[in-house]
């Protein structure tokens, strides 16, 4: 009689939605950006250049894990630069995912509209204001429309070395992060079972083959990038970039100068995405995998003149309600994603930080997303801060000295109190 109730009871509990029907699942979406017609573009502070061609378009691309009732969104954007007052406009328009678990990056393109609102020595800024509120609501379309498709996955996730001439630091060749990290969603059911849903590449390198200079929009090496991954695997292609500041930069290098054409933006482009399918090509199935996310707000100390200018004088109202120039506060997510771990950057860290930082990782497949959440310009430890005639411009261009640190300090501690990703 006792056996048969338990049995029962057991039944019973079955059918209680969310009860032993923990399985993870993943979907992807893309919304193209591409301004029409054709806006200036922006490679950093300064009036934008006026753009008459352009070369590939522009994407918000959106992947969404879910497991329990845990959702995380990660989203990327071909831009130089999203602010959180534009990332915090599209998670208001989000549904079913919590705001501190979407986390919205860049790839750094030098080659897409100003997304700051930089202003000019009169502090007249020439951003095109209705053209970011259209992304806003891409974004949030294209996060919407990955939750529609949510479907029950596997991952498959991988770190490597990228082989090839596809990175070099312009301050010191040698100095960079050849690692590349591959997460890739695979469908378990239905028509598109054994496929990619996505492949996220984690890469630290600047998309700026093309720059701001030739009157060309363009996701520079990251729309071939896409396209290859795309038409080899199938599914969505994202980047997220990682710890390439100072400077860590595309390899067009030649004899008699650089590459500065879209023909070297398909060659690195797809020589990295062909990199990123031969890393994770033999990476273990990881079968309805464990994620967790965490976030925490982080402030820096703001010292640059120029960053001052900056936040005070954007249309955008950079400084927040407060309008506090004298400091920044962000946010930073922690994310486990079956064995790989991930940690946001809310800017250009220089290679060293981002080595330092992986290598207190606990896991063998560490991931920096650079550039996400906010994008404060470039992030150096105090050491490294006006030192060198070669940091003059990271230097003038960072929120100030202690922005480096601070993070180490701050995620090196979170790191420790935290649970570690699947072995």
């Amino acid at each position: 009689m006792y056996v048969r109730v338990f049995i029962f009871f057991l039944c019973i509990i079955g059918f209680i939605p969310g009860s032993y029907t923990q399985t993870f699942k993943a979907g992807a979406a893309v919304r193209v950006i591409t301004p029409n017609p054709l806006l200036p573009v922006s490679g950093g502070v300064g009036t934008p250049k006026p753009a008459t061609v352009k070369q590939g378009d522009l994407y918000a691309r959106a992947l969404v894990f879910e497991k329990g009732p845990t959702r995380i969104a990660i989203v990327n954007i071909d831009n130089l630069g999203w602010p959180s007052v534009l990332g915090n406009k599209s998670r208001a328009l989000i549904k079913g995912i919590a705001p501190e678990n979407i986390l919205i990056g860049v790839t750094h393109t030098h080659s897409a509209p100003d997304a700051y609102g930089f202003p000019d020595e009169k502090g007249t800024s020439h951003a095109d204001l209705k053209y970011l509120d259209w992304c806003v609501q891409q974004i949030a379309d294209a996060v919407n429309e990955a939750v529609s498709k949510l479907e029950p996955a596997s991952l498959k996730i991988a770190v490597d070395e990228a082989k090839g001439k596809i990175a070099y630091n312009y301050y010191a060749p040698q100095l960079y992060d050849p690692r590349c990290g591959v997460i890739q969603a695979i469908a378990t059911t239905g028509k598109n079972k054994n496929s990619p849903i996505a492949t996220l590449i984690n890469y630290a390198v600047h998309p700026e083959i093309i720059g701001s200079s030739q009157g060309i929009l363009s996701p520079d090496l990251c729309g071939p990038l896409y396209h290859r991954i795309e038409s080899k695997a199938g599914g969505v292609a994202l980047f997220m970039n990682s710890a390439q500041g100072g400077m860590v930069t595309a390899d067009n290098r030649l004899e008699k100068g650089e590459a500065n054409d879209w023909q070297e933006c398909i060659r690195i482009g797809e020589l990295l995405a062909d990199e990123a399918l031969r890393i994770v090509a033999d990476a273990p199935m990881q079968s309805n995998p464990d994620i967790y996310c965490a976030s925490k707000k982080i402030k820096f100390p703001i010292d640059s003149d120029i960053m001052k200018y900056i936040l005070s004088h954007s249309p955008l109202k950079l400084a927040g309600e407060n309008a506090d120039v004298n400091s920044a506060t962000t946010q930073i997510n922690l994310l486990n994603i079956g064995t790989a771990q991930v940690l946001t950057i809310p800017g250009e860290a220089l290679p060293n930080i981002g080595y330092y930082v992986k290598r207190h990782m606990p896991t063998k497949q560490p991931f920096l997303f650079g550039l996400t959440n906010d994008a404060f310009g470039y992030i150096l430890t105090k050491v490294d801060f006006n030192s060198f005639k070669r940091y003059d411009y990271v230097s003038r261009t960072s929120l100030g000295e202690m922005t480096g640190d601070i993070y180490i300090n701050e995620v090196l501690k979170w790191i420790k109190e935290s649970p570690a990703p699947a072995k």
